[in-house]
């Protein structure tokens, strides 16, 4: 679905600002393209859980870091689930809700200004339509859209070439209607949240404070924010999280005095949403990542069940 003047606007903006506030900071190395060896890991057992990751800039994809490690010790960890499920910051529909039905979904490069390593990457893992139809079931009422041959983009397969680097689970992406407020996004969340009783693994991809006009350019990863707005914005977040505060989370924007700044535009928050409305009666949101990359970008992944 064609996106309103003012977000195609902000997309612009946004490929400026990281090219120009996060190249600087990240060395990478010369990658190959194809995926890794099937490393033997169990098939996790069991309800899946849900995540919630912070990708930060695509550059995470060709890095090894104190993040993109924390990643592939998180896959080790999970086990291989039957599905992934992604709601990524960077497929936004308006009026409509969409899933992605491609049996063998391609690689999107959806950003400008980095380096050819970066727009060699392929990450081959199957399409799931089977279960995207599932979960457009598990949706109606709304309406629901069934979309083919977007790819999947970089807020999905930068994380997941470290969560799974033989790209041997099927995936599958939800998009986000960012004409919808806040409750809705957690109703959708609330509605899927069987699929992980089934063994689909539900990722939530964004960034907790996500401010690409506001980051400190040449900064090296941090584990706290280098500017007090994000960082107390970040730790209000986590206290909600941990407190089981879904009210505090639902209104961001008032969460604290740099709400508004800390999210500008919510595209990169709303995926916590979808995570969140997925967690059990009784399951705690267990901190698996916290740091910043850019000075004020928040690296926060978390995890429920």
């Amino acid at each position: 679905m064609p996106l309103s003047p003012r977000r195609r606007a902000l997309l612009g903006g946004s490929v400026v600002a990281l090219a120009a506030g996060l190249h600087d900071l990240l060395r990478f190395s010369h990658a190959a393209s194809a995926p890794e060896a099937p490393d033997g890991r169990p098939r996790l057992q069991g309800t899946a859980p849900a995540l919630f990751i912070g990708h930060g800039s695509p550059m995470n994809a060709l890095q090894d870091n104190d993040f993109t490690r924390h990643l592939r010790r998180w896959g080790r960890e999970l086990g291989l689930p039957k599905a992934v499920l992604m709601v990524s910051a960077h497929w936004l529909t308006e009026g409509q809700t969409a899933v992605m039905v491609d049996a063998q979904p391609s690689t999107l490069h959806d950003f400008g200004g980095f380096p050819p390593e970066l727009f060699a990457q392929r990450y081959p893992a199957p399409g799931a339509p089977d279960w995207a139809a599932r979960t457009a079931g598990r949706l109606a009422p709304r309406a629901i859209g069934r979309h083919q041959g977007r790819g999947l983009d970089h807020g999905a397969w930068t994380v997941l070439k470290h969560l799974y680097p033989a790209a041997d689970v099927p995936v599958f992406q939800l998009s986000i209607d960012i004409t919808r407020p806040a409750a809705y996004h957690l109703a959708v969340g609330k509605a899927i949240a069987a699929l992980r009783a089934e063994g689909v693994l539900v990722i939530g991809s964004g960034n907790i404070v996500h401010n690409l006009g506001d980051t400190v350019r040449g900064a090296t990863p941090s584990v706290r924010g280098l500017r007090d707005w994000a960082d107390d914005f970040d730790q209000r977040a986590k206290g909600a999280l941990e407190a089981g505060d879904t009210a505090a989370l639902l209104a961001y924007e008032r969460l604290g005095p740099h709400g508004q700044r800390a999210v500008p535009f919510p595209d990169h928050y709303f995926p916590l949403l979808y995570a969140l409305g997925t967690a059990q009666a009784g399951e705690r949101a267990r901190q698996v990542f916290e740091g910043f990359q850019s000075g004020t970008l928040s690296m926060r992944c978390v995890q429920w069940g």
